[in-house]
Formats: C-alpha cells, sequence, structure tokens
C-alpha cells in the first residue's frame, strides 16, 4: 500500500524537460511509482487530487543562516512554506560549531552584530551544549520539518583553536594542525564542507574584524585541502569582490581554493548594477580562471528583489558604505552627534553614491526612501512618505539632511525603506542574460539572518509568481530546474532535487494561477520577544519532506520528517578536475 498518491498532476520534474501529466505515489519517503493519469491503481492511504495544480522536488536553497533559528523554529520559517526543503547553513564562516562553552557569548555577539539575529532569541532559544560539530548536528535529529545541512565556519573554526587571538593574527603551524584535525572531524561527522569570509565587510560584536579575517591564503588553502579529503563536501565564501569584482589577488586565490580542494566553490552575491554591466565581467572573469586551472567557482545571484528595511540604530548594508562604518559603529550618543554635522553628511552622500561602493551604491538613491515606523512627536504622521516629498515640505534641498533630521528625531529607531533603483527594465534584461551562464546559480536567500530587515526567504514563490504571470523571463520547466535539480547538483545532494522512481519524496504541489508571495508583515514570536519580517504563501497546496505532508495550504502540519543532511551519506562528492 502506498503512503500516498497524487492524482492528475501536471508533473515538472526538476530536469529542464516538459511538463507532463500524471500520478506519484509515495512510499516509506520515496517516490516509488509514476504513471499516466488514471494508471496508478494501487491502493493509497492518501490519494490527493492534483488536477490543476504542479507536482515538482522541494526547493533547495543554498545559502541560509538558519544554524541558530532551526532551535527554536524547526520549520525554517517563512522557506518551508514557499516550498523549501532543503536548507544549508553555516555560510559566510559563520557556524556555531565546533564551540567552547566560554566561547557562546562571544559566537551569539558576532552573529547579532553581522548577521542580525536578536542578541535575545539567540540567549534565549539555542541551548549552546555541544562542543563538536558532530554534537551540534546530533541536536537536530528527529526534530526538525527541513532537511538541513550545515558547512564548517572558517571563524568558528578558528575561534575554537585560536580563542581570542583568532581575530589579529595568522595560525602557527601547530595551530593549524590542529585546525585541520577539527575541520576534518567535523566533516567526517557530516558537516558539508568549509565556509570562508575573505571580505572586509563583517566586524564581530566588539566591532574588530571576524575571526576569518586572521587567516593568510597558506591557512585557507590548507583547509581548502583537508575539505577535500573528505566524500560530499564542498566551500562557500563570500569575498571583497562581491561588491565591485574581483582583483587580482582574488582572482588567483578562489581558483586556487576550489583547485586545491577539487571540489565546486559558491560565492555570494552577484548583485546586478545596469549602470555597470562591465562588473559582471569582472565577477565572471573569477570562473573562467578556475577552468584553466582545474576549478569550479559559481556564484550566487537572487532572482527577485527582496523587500528590505534599513535603520541608522541598527547594523545593516548602510554600515558597508564606504566611510560610513566609522560613524555608523559608534555608540548611538556619539553617532547622532556625528549626523548632525554637515560636512559629515556631505561626505556620506558622496561616498554612497560614488564607484567604490559597488554594489552597495544601489542604496544611494536617499530620496526615495519611503518612512516607516516612527517613534517620536516630531514625526508624527511621516510613515508612508518618501523622503523627497518631505524635504520639498520642508524647503530642504538636500533630501539626505531630511533623511537624517528625522532618524535623529527617532534616536536613530526610524525604520526605513529604500527604493528599487533595480526594478528596470534594462536591469532585468541584465539578470536574465545571466540566468543562463553556466556559472551563475540562483539562490542567496540569506534567509535565517537579518530578521528584522528582510525576508528572503521567500523568493520561491515570487519566482514562481514572475516566471508565470509577471514578466516570464523563464518558463515554468527553467524556473523549477533552478530552483531544485541545479542546487543540489551542485551540493551533490543524493536522490534530490528532481521527481523520480527511487528518489526521496521532497516534493511542492502549487497552483499556477495564484502562487505568490503575501505582502510581507512584522512579527513579534521570537524568542525575548524581538520582531522579524514574514510572508506568507499564496497557492502552496501541499509541501513533502521524505514523504510527509509538512505545509498543508500555506500552513505547517507541524510534522517534524526533516533529515540531518551529512556529507557522505547524503551527499555524493562533486569533483571538479
Amino acid at each position: 500500500m502506498l503512503d500516498h498518491r497524487i492524482i492528475g498532476a501536471t508533473i515538472v520534474d526538476g530536469t529542464g524537460a516538459p511538463a507532463y501529466q500524471g500520478d506519484i505515489g509515495l512510499r516509506d519517503g520515496r517516490i516509488v511509482a509514476i504513471a499516466k493519469p488514471g494508471k496508478l491503481n494501487e491502493e493509497a492511504r492518501e490519494t490527493f487530487d492534483a488536477i490543476g495544480f504542479v507536482v515538482c522536488p522541494g526547493f533547495v536553497d543554498m545559502h541560509t543562516h538558519y544554524d541558530a533559528q532551526l532551535f527554536w523554529d524547526p520549520f525554517a520559517a517563512p522557506s518551508h512554506i514557499h516550498g523549501v526543503t532543503s536548507v544549508i547553513g553555516g555560510n559566510c564562516s559563520f557556524s556555531i560549531a565546533p564551540l567552547r562553552p566560554d566561547d557562546a557569548d562571544y559566537i551569539r555577539r558576532m552573529l547579532a552584530k553581522v548577521e542580525g539575529m536578536p542578541l535575545a532569541a539567540l540567549e534565549q532559544g539555542v541551548p549552546w551544549s555541544w562542543l563538536t560539530f558532530g554534537e551540534f548536528l546530533d541536536a537536530f535529529e528527529g526534530r526538525i520539518a527541513v532537511n538541513a545541512g550545515f558547512m564548517v565556519g572558517h571563524s568558528a573554526l578558528r575561534r575554537y583553536v585560536l580563542g581570542a587571538e583568532a581575530n589579529f593574527r595568522t595560525a602557527s603551524e601547530s595551530e593549524l594542525d590542529d585546525m585541520r584535525r577539527v575541520l576534518g572531524a567535523s566533516l567526517e561527522a557530516g558537516a558539508l564542507g568549509l565556509s570562508m569570509d575573505c571580505s572586509h565587510s563583517h566586524s564581530d560584536g566588539n566591532g574588530d574584524p571576524v575571526p576569518a579575517k586572521g587567516a593568510d591564503n597558506t591557512e585557507i588553502l590548507a583547509l581548502c585541502e583537508e575539505t577535500g579529503r573528505w566524500p560530499g563536501t564542498s566551500l562557500e565564501g563570500i569575498f571583497d569582490g562581491a561588491s565591485d569584482g574581483f582583483d587580482d589577488a582574488e582572482l588567483e586565490l578562489l581558483p586556487a581554493m576550489s583547485a586545491t580542494a577539487n571540489r565546486v566553490l559558491n560565492w555570494n552575491l552577484l548583485v546586478v548594477d545596469a549602470r555597470d554591466p562591465d562588473r559582471i565581467n569582472r565577477h565572471l572573469a573569477v570562473s573562467k580562471r578556475a577552468r584553466e586551472i582545474g576549478g569550479r567557482v559559481i556564484a550566487l545571484t537572487m532572482p527577485v528583489i527582496v523587500p528590505m528595511n534599513m535603520s541608522f540604530g541598527n547594523y545593516c548594508a548602510l554600515n558597508l558604505m564606504p566611510g560610513w562604518g566609522p560613524i555608523m559603529n559608534l555608540p548611538t550618543p556619539e553617532r547622532i552627534e556625528k549626523l548632525r554635522d554637515k560636512a559629515t553628511r556631505r561626505m556620506m552622500v558622496a561616498r554612497a553614491d560614488s564607484e567604490e561602493a559597488g554594489m552597495f551604491r544601489r542604496l544611494a538613491g536617499f530620496a526615495d526612501y519611503v518612512i516607516g515606523d516612527t517613534f517620536s512627536e516630531a514625526n508624527k504622521g511621516l510613515s508612508g512618505s518618501k523622503v523627497r516629498d518631505i524635504a520639498a515640505e520642508r524647503g530642504d534641498i538636500e533630501p539626505f539632511d531630511t533623511l537624517i533630521d528625522i532618524v535623529i528625531e527617532d534616536n536613530l529607531r526610524t525604520v526605513l525603506w529604500p527604493s528599487a533603483p533595480d526594478d528596470d527594465d534594462a536591469h532585468w534584461s541584465l539578470r536574465r542574460t545571466l540566468w543562463d551562464d553556466p556559472d551563475v546559480v540562483l539562490g542567496g536567500s540569506d534567509a535565517g539572518a537579518h530578521l528584522d530587515r528582510m525576508c528572503g526567504g521567500s523568493y520561491t514563490t515570487r519566482l514562481l509568481a514572475d516566471s508565470l504571470r509577471g514578466r516570464q523571463l523563464l518558463s515554468l520547466e527553467r524556473t523549477v530546474h533552478a530552483l531544485t535539480d541545479v542546487p543540489a547538483r551542485h551540493l551533490g545532494l543524493r536522490d534530490r532535487g528532481q521527481v523520480r522512481e527511487g528518489w526521496i519524496a521532497d516534493l511542492v504541489v502549487f497552483d499556477p494561477a495564484t502562487v505568490n508571495t503575501a505582502q510581507p508583515t512584522i512579527a513579534h514570536d521570537l524568542p525575548g520577544g524581538s520582531p522579524r519580517m514574514h510572508a506568507n504563501s499564496v497557492g502552496i497546496v501541499r509541501v513533502f519532506v521524505n514523504g510527509v505532508i509538512t505545509v498543508a495550504n500555506g500552513s505547517p502540519t507541524g510534522a517534524l520528517p526533516g533529515t540531518v543532511l551529512r556529507s557522505g551519506r547524503d551527499t555524493d562528492t562533486v569533483t571538479v578536475h
């Protein structure tokens, strides 16, 4: 007897092949039969009539930060209700294992600063009870609704071995040996690979460079080599070149990392800018160079525009503007005094709209920022208004001055919604061209991070809606292929990413006439009452994880059938030479 029989579905199998009509039988967590409509006669405990609906593989999100959230939210909200069945965490060097007990507070404060995870939620919602990576993975067994795999973060690894000195110095030969040993043990226990931070973007809770920044290239390549000794692993990293294109040093380092490990390296995040289309060539040159020396480097890019808000009070992308960091990292009273200075304001505007701002230049249209929540009597009634309109009413010549005056009145708490300068034909045409490049993979949601600032986990349904009823830049089959089999194959996920007999039953059933993402809202349901952005799905009828229904009509069922994805057991080795 089947556990589930899905009949009359339009099957989009994830390979990019044309859709077809059929029935699907599930048993013991796998797809055991695919038949023509009406030809699957075996009895089932549950039969679902899917006429008019699409059935496709579960979506795979290669870049999340659900490492902490899964402890208080085993469903990985909101990704699960948007059809994501497998998530990869531990990216950008920021895993939460291995861990020494005395370092838990340091790791929490680093994540709060770098990844925008509320400190109260990290303190109250995570047990911090493990030492080894294997113990960390074991803590999720039988307790999650999605499949979840995790990279070993270079920052966590360095902190574990070098302690408080990790941020500031290179490792000795014996310390590097210790790092290799701990990394190897973590990979043997099931970590999916190594993630690195080779950028200057991130600082820890103390304002110091994150631990990964203390490493030299010798260490980085040695750890890549260690990663390549273990089956089913890969590499991930964030690099300075993500902003403005890779320099000569990175053009050699990234390919060498991949070639040394004999593993795929993915980097985050390729952002398009139609004002500087040549920057794409500088980005993708690293992939060409990798092929020349026997490596494989791929870029993640988001296929949708993710709604996100900003604040001058909390760490966000504004901190990464050139010249802004020393101001934005000051204590609030000192920050306010600095922002009152007109010369400082002119510097901030000039450098935000300069070529050196790279991908962050898209945030420089301050006149078109929309005011969100306000907190002072002076700002009452401004919510929903554009800064340019407020400036015109006040007679301000510089809209940025108006913006700063507003946020100062709120003690920097004002919620700001930047405009989307890249939502035009030129940018979408450039994106569409990139999607045909084999070195570009759709993804990079950052789900689980920046919880009160953005909601990237809904990108799957947003893209489906756009493909079916919006710009229609991709066919349905190409869209599903990009969200399922492409990331699954790069990660080496075994028996996932396609609707195929014998493969694992991670499936999404959706209504092509309505599938979409609802308007984001703010929820106050994190441990400690901290806020997060949330977006419901529309048209997601069923989600199956390992053959069990986890989402029905857009709501979680409460089932927890997720698998902890472990390298070598749940992943095949993807070599590059």
